[in-house]
């Protein structure tokens, strides 16, 4: 069974960002790029189900410019069979469609038994290229999956509503997006590092189109307001409060 786990690139939630002065672009000098954490739990999905000898080969895709190979790499480090960068000009703001059109052209391609990816990037939790995809290929798609059980060509789930745990079973293909509590993601071994530094990443050009999302302008959320303590005791409380709110023009 091949296994194709779709991983994106991102700034480090450590660290804080900023806009630049024209609002086009974050300012990326000085940051530092990590694979999405919720993509994380699709590569160790991956990876025990070729432990269980579910999966015979995973491959690792990600779409983008130059930076996503240093991404790549370490999901060879982490046990990857292939690792194919879809190769695109860096662009502040690519629409879900955009993006999900790119990969489904691939995939069409390159085929696969079962799709993992995450539920959203944290850098623009979209979180609806899954879906697009689903739609393009044709396939069931089972999201936000925080249990999940392969065999004799069909996935069982469990998956998280604001209702509680949902069981479901879908055909093979599919594709999975993952959710925190599905596993632990492990960490690369050294063994593994350097395995990787020497397997190839394949690169296969991949077009995005305009669509008609476009980035107008990217700002900063304002500062807020220190909060206001009011110490008075009651009823001088009360109406403190209510000067304050006047002031506010909040009443």
């Amino acid at each position: 069974m091949k296994v194709v786990v779709l991983i994106k690139r991102v700034p480090d939630t450590g660290i804080p960002v900023q806009a630049n002065p024209e609002g086009t672009d974050i300012v990326r000098e000085n940051l530092s790029y990590v694979m999405n954490p919720y993509d994380e739990f699709a590569m160790e999905e991956a990876l025990r189900l070729k432990e269980k000898g579910v999966a015979t080969e995973i491959v690792a895709v990600s779409l983008g410019d130059d930076g996503v190979k240093e991404t790549l790499r370490n999901a060879l480090a982490l046990g990857a069979d292939r690792a194919v960068h879809l190769k695109t000009e860096h662009r502040a703001f690519v629409p879900a469609m955009a993006t999900a059109r790119a990969l489904a052209t691939f995939l069409k391609d390159e085929g696969f038994d079962l799709l993992l990816m995450g539920k959203e990037a944290v850098d623009d939790n979209q979180g609806l290229v899954g879906a697009y995809l689903a739609q393009f290929l044709g396939v069931p798609i089972v999201s936000y999956v925080v249990k999940l059980e392969i065999s004799d060509g069909t996935l069982k789930a469990e998956r998280e509503t604001d209702d509680g745990a949902v069981e479901v079973t879908a055909p093979l293909p599919a594709v999975v997006t993952t959710e925190k509590g599905l596993n632990e993601p492990r960490l690369p071994t050294l063994r593994g590092i350097m395995m990787a530094k020497r397997k190839p990443i394949e690169e296969k050009p991949a077009d995005l189109e305009d669509g008609d999302l476009h980035l107008v302008k990217l700002e900063m959320p304002p500062t807020k307001e220190a909060g206001v303590v009011i110490q008075d005791e009651f009823p001088a409380n009360v109406e403190k409060l209510l000067q304050v709110l006047r002031e506010k023009k909040v009443l």
